[in-house]
This record gives structure tokens, sequence and C-alpha cells, in this order.
């Protein structure tokens, strides 16, 4: 199976904390991508969603498995499956700005 596309760069904060932002869409064929860049992130991890078009449940787990690293700002499509998901009540999910 063919990995869709997914661009991961990091950056640093004003904090100095570690912000990874995320392009394209979180599958099964690519969330190994995105656990591993967490995972090799110094925390705390701040998330970029505001480009991830789609997140499915391979995606939604490895967030989970780190949600005591990260902090999350995300699109407003993807709110209600991160809402739904109880993943808002274990870390801090920000709306990105429009644009």
């Amino acid at each position: 199976m063919t990995a869709t596309p997914l661009d991961v760069s990091t950056a640093r904060t004003e904090d100095g904390s570690t912000r990874l932002t995320i392009c394209g869409e979180i599958d099964m064929t690519n969330s190994a991508r995105l656990a591993e860049a967490i995972s090799s992130a110094s925390a705390p991890v701040l998330l970029d969603f505001a480009a991830v078009e789609y997140l499915d449940s391979a995606g939604l787990a490895v967030l989970f498995a780190q949600a005591d690293r990260i902090e999350l700002v995300a699109n407003r499509m993807l709110l209600p499956v991160l809402t739904v998901s109880g993943l808002t009540e274990l870390i801090s999910v920000r709306e990105a700005p429009a644009g």
C-alpha cells in the first residue's frame, strides 16, 4: 500500500517548545511518520494541524499515545472529530485562525 503524502516541518516557538506543522492527510499509511516526528521532538510539542485535511483513527491513536507531550492547533473541520474522540478532554486544542 502506498503511503498518503504527509508533510512535516519542525520549528521552535517563542517559548522554546517544538512546533510541528503537518500538511496533508493523516491515515494508517502514514501515521507512523507522525508518531516518529512527535517522539523525536523535545517536549512540549505544539502540533499545527491547520493544513490537515483528513484524520482517521490511526492518526487519533498516535495523538492519544502522545497526549502527555502535545498541544494541538486544528482547523475547524477537525474539531468535531477531536471532540467526539475525547481527545479535547486530555490535551489543549485550539482552533487555527481562518486563512
